[in-house]
């Protein structure tokens, strides 16, 4: 059981890197959105724990390996290090949507496995992520969530009016910045 007051979950492509249509299959692909590492780094600061709850349906595909989703979760959390940010666990699930497993999101689990591993803090989380099924997965499990217009944020909220009581922000860091003038 891992301890900490303050939780945030994030989805990994569109609120932390740049999104693609055809997945994120090198190292070379994975391009972070950095006002999202800095923003990373101020939760960091301010005390919370970030954990990514992410499919990577990718690797049932075949168009990429685990060792290469773990080389792109090295580097990721590399280059946030360098601006101060810290993630503290990251999960993913590697099925394809066809196989209709529990932890693809909007199925919720990932947060199952997230609620377990930090019990004191699930109940207060908040999940942040750039499509419907990432604010269905939240909503499953009753956690907080918060979309963004980076990646697929955008066109979900132009095809899903049904988002009312959902908190919409421009990315991460004005998710942030908002979550911090709430705190002072």
């Amino acid at each position: 059981m891992k301890n900490t007051r303050k939780l945030i979950i994030l989805d990994r492509d569109g609120v932390i890197n740049y999104d693609s249509k055809n997945y994120i299959k090198t190292l070379e692909e994975w391009i972070p959105i950095y006002s999202s590492l800095s923003a990373i780094a101020c939760l960091t600061k301010l005390g919370y724990t970030i954990v990514v709850a992410t499919n990577q349906s990718g690797i049932a595909c075949r168009y990429y390996s685990l060792e290469t989703l773990d080389a792109i979760h090295k580097k990721m959390r590399e280059e946030l290090a360098k601006v101060g940010g810290q993630i503290k666990e990251i999960y993913f699930c590697p099925h394809a949507p066809e196989a209709n497993c529990i932890c693809r999101k909007p199925n919720p689990g990932l947060l199952y496995a997230i609620a377990q591993d930090f019990p004191k803090a699930f109940p207060e989380a908040t999940f942040v992520g750039d499509s419907l099924r990432d604010i269905q997965a939240a909503q499953k499990v009753g956690c907080r969530s918060v979309l963004v217009k980076t990646g697929n944020g955008t066109q979900t909220i132009a095809c899903n009016k049904e988002l009312k009581g959902i908190s919409i922000f421009e990315d991460l860091n004005d998710y942030v910045s908002n979550l911090r003038l709430k705190s002072e």
